[in-house]
């Protein structure tokens, strides 16, 4: 995240902020469901032994799963969600000589535009770097009980669309890749294991190779892709 920083009060990207992004050492993936020239579209899905109730509670605190490295002070402890309409996924940035004094500043990372308790929450923001830009990015976390109850689906979705100075099909396996980070802390603080999200358009014909997220999981109507439609690879 301080490669994040020192990009967004540069005010941008270039070829020097892609070969960062490619560097932040984010795990390899194939996970990019949809990328063109207008936006592109992340998902991924975790399973974990809880029911929903305490997923929920868990999602709610991000300050016990998401990782410091991607925060702009360097500790998760200054993060919080407040969970209403309106409210914000936030960050204080303490005061770095004496902790107990005024907070430097503060970050809006994105603002909760939809949540029902223990099913959706939806959040609007653009997140790191891409805050220096005019993009646009929704953040849908959906959970779904499994199991009989005793255990939850999470499927993570981010939209992203608008004016980027970078291409947006070599920021889409960047932003995939630290969001798949944050989705394996979550699921490894629920006591579940990361599996591979969601299959490339080329595997289809290929049910065995990476599970598919069963249609009543997805938050959205999805649409085949496009004949034309650029594609992704994670590294």
């Amino acid at each position: 995240m301080k490669a994040f920083r020192r990009l967004l009060l540069r005010g941008g990207f270039s070829g020097l902020a892609i070969s960062v992004l490619a560097c932040l050492g984010v795990p390899a993936a194939a996970k990019v469901a949809q990328v063109s020239d207008q936006g592109f579209v992340v998902r991924h899905l975790v399973e974990v032994p809880v029911d929903v109730d305490e997923a929920w509670d868990t999602l709610l605190k991000p300050a016990g799963w998401w990782d410091s490295d991607h925060t702009w002070s360097g500790d998760a402890a200054n993060l919080s969600i407040d969970p209403r309409a309106g409210g914000c996924f936030c960050e204080i940035l303490p005061n770095p000589v004496s902790p107990n004094a005024a907070p430097r500043g503060s970050v809006e990372h994105m603002r909760v535009v939809y949540i029902e308790r223990p099913r959706v929450l939806r959040m609007v923001g653009a997140l790191g770097p891409l805050q220096a830009d005019a993009v646009n990015g929704t953040l849908t976390i959906q959970l779904k009980a499994a199991d009989g109850g005793k255990r939850t689906q999470v499927l993570l979705e981010y939209v992203v669309g608008g004016y980027a100075r970078a291409p947006y099909p070599k920021l889409a396996s960047a932003v995939d890749g630290m969001l798949g980070e944050q989705v394996e802390h979550l699921a490894a603080r629920l006591g579940g294991a990361f599996a591979a999200a969601f299959p490339l358009p080329e595997q289809a014909e290929q049910p065995q190779a990476q599970p598919r997220i069963p249609a009543e999981v997805l938050p959205l109507a999805e649409e085949p892709p496009k004949a034309d439609e650029k594609k992704i690879i994670g590294r």
